[in-house]
């Protein structure tokens, strides 16, 4: 197996959980929302047929044993996915891959401008806890923002929008949040895997993260550099009038709560999603 090494990001423990954590939910027959501790990772596959399965994002760190169980349950022991597909590389959605490697010998997929991420080459900006949210928000100094280096066992996406081991689905640039940060959207039921494009809930405030309390919202905050660009990613996924929703934070929706809430969130932006201060907000909450 080529070298793998991690980092805080797939390291340091995060004492943060919800009241739906290591809950489950089917929203079709392949698609499989599993929640660890505060974010959600979805199993990609049908369980009753033998055309395997894929596993999007990888958790918090030290994860990765709850992950396998979770699989070997919905797909039986010894179940092990064609491949990983990475919404982004925050430290909450690739905290088990590592363990996850060491025991699967698949390949990892992420966009071409998240491969420095996953390569060992750049580090995130460190997370704002200066921004305007609440506590989760002030405790954000404590979450790992450093790279990892998958080596040779990550590679980029296709260019053509594709996605390897997943027919029927493509990948759609969702930058702001991160510069390579994608959403998976398939036509045929306009199901949507969002990442951390838009979220379920006010990942800001440490109530609602405990609670789950359902409320739209853009990226968390504390790790948003880019606001105006996170705005027309939030606008691009409204445009494909998604039917239900699986997003990084928070709970799946569907039908016209998702229809109505995300037009909200792509019309009023800047009143919902955009903090009033912040060291990344400064000259940016300017109408588009």
């Amino acid at each position: 197996m080529d070298q793998v090494e991690g980092s805080a990001s797939t390291n340091k423990y995060i004492p943060v959980s919800s009241v739906t954590s290591g809950e489950g939910i089917e929203l079709a027959p392949d698609i499989y929302s599993f929640t660890n501790q505060i974010v959600n990772l979805c199993f990609i596959g049908n369980p009753e047929n033998d055309q395997g399965w894929v596993l999007v994002d990888a958790g918090m760190p030290d994860s990765a044993e709850k992950i396998i169980h979770e699989a070997e349950d919905r797909f039986g022991k010894g179940a092990r996915p064609k491949a990983i597909i990475l919404t982004h590389a925050h430290f909450d959605h690739i905290g088990g891959i590592i363990g996850l490697l060491n025991k699967w010998e698949v390949p990892v997929y992420a966009h071409r401008f998240e491969l420095p991420y996953v390569t060992g080459e750049k580090d995130y900006p460190k997370p704002d806890s200066s921004v305007e949210g609440g506590m989760v928000a002030k405790m954000s100094f404590l979450f790992p923002h450093e790279s990892i280096n998958l080596d040779q066992r990550v590679t980029a996406l296709p260019e053509d929008g594709s996605i390897p081991e997943m027919p029927g689905w493509r990948w759609v640039h969702t930058p702001g949040h991160t510069e390579g940060h994608i959403a998976l959207f398939r036509d045929s039921d306009r199901a949507l895997i969002a990442g951390d494009a838009f979220i379920t809930v006010k990942q800001e405030d440490l109530y609602s993260v405990i609670t789950q309390q359902l409320e739209i919202s853009g990226p968390p905050r504390y790790f948003t550099p880019d606001w105006m660009t996170a705005w027309k990613s939030v606008k691009t996924l409204e445009a494909l009038h998604p039917s239900l929703a699986v997003t990084g934070h928070g709970r799946p929706v569907k039908g016209e709560w998702l229809s109505e809430n995300l037009a909200k969130l792509a019309r009023d932006f800047e009143e919902i999603a955009i903090p009033d201060y912040g060291k990344y907000v400064d000259g940016q909450n300017a109408e588009q």
